[in-house]
């Protein structure tokens, strides 16, 4: 049995991923279509009956946007999220299919430990997660302005990590967005940026030197492109004398389209 990770979409327009064992079956977010949500549980040979959640990681629209839909066409799915993001989420969901979390507090979804850990971001109580199967760990972290010592502590032994690469600082101010929503994006409650992001890498590699795969994720559609996050990433981690292959593998999850089936 092994722990498998897709990105069924990644970016400022929607993001949605599935985790899964032989056993269990997990979506982080549903913010693009319920159609693409579907094509990607068929395309991943994943049936309907073996989703058993959706974490919510807050609930801005391209976290949230497909639950009913999902919710709807999948009977046994309940939907997990702390009780500030369920006060603002604004998307049909009955009481039967909600399930309440505590953030930082560990719970089970079948042979899944999940573990919801607090981000900085513009929401009512912004989660990232990591999901827990035997000794293989897969963390999700997007949607935070910063990484914390404790944001990083719990990333730190992930064998799958999806690390927001956001924006590039230049294309952002030298952008079309006003003033107001830059500073928003620049904030201790926005986005983490491709600089950011490499640093962050940096840090994780040398002070633990493990095999692993990084996907970089949640893109901005204006003010990013896979091509700069990468390059940025790239000349961040070379300039602290770490190299992608071998051990540390980086890609970027798209927008538009699912990543592969990776095992963990």
């Amino acid at each position: 049995m092994t722990l498998q990770f897709c990105s069924f979409a990644s970016g400022s327009s929607g993001n949605c991923y599935l985790v899964k064992t032989d056993e269990t079956a997990i979506l982080i977010d549903a913010g693009i279509s319920g159609k693409r949500i579907f094509e990607g549980l068929d395309e991943t040979g994943t049936p309907r009956e073996q989703v058993a959640a959706i974490l919510v990681t807050h609930e801005h629209i391209d976290h949230i946007k497909s639950l009913p839909v999902v919710t709807k066409r999948i009977p046994g799915l309940c939907v997990y999220a702390n009780e500030a993001t369920w006060e603002c989420i604004n998307r049909p969901v009955s009481e039967e299919r909600r399930r309440y979390f505590k953030t930082g507090e560990d719970f089970y979804i079948g042979d899944l430990l999940i573990r919801p850990f607090p981000i900085s971001h513009d929401a009512a109580d912004p989660v990232g997660f990591s999901i827990y199967y035997k000794d293989k760990q897969v963390s999700i972290l997007t949607d935070s302005g910063y990484v914390s010592d404790e944001i990083f502590e719990e990333i730190l032994d992930a064998d799958l990590l999806v690390l927001e690469a956001n924006h590039e600082k230049e294309m952002l101010l030298f952008g079309k967005y006003p003033y107001p929503l830059k500073q928003r994006i620049l904030g201790d409650e926005g986005h983490l940026s491709n600089v950011t992001a490499g640093e962050c890498l940096s840090q994780i590699v040398s002070e633990r030197p493990k095999k692993r795969r990084v996907l970089l994720g949640h893109l901005s559609r204006e003010n990013n492109t896979p091509e700069v996050a990468m390059q940025a990433v790239r000349n961040t981690l070379e300039e602290n004398r770490i190299y992608i292959g071998g051990e540390l593998q980086i890609q970027v999850a798209l927008r538009d389209c699912m990543s592969e089936l990776y095992q963990v």
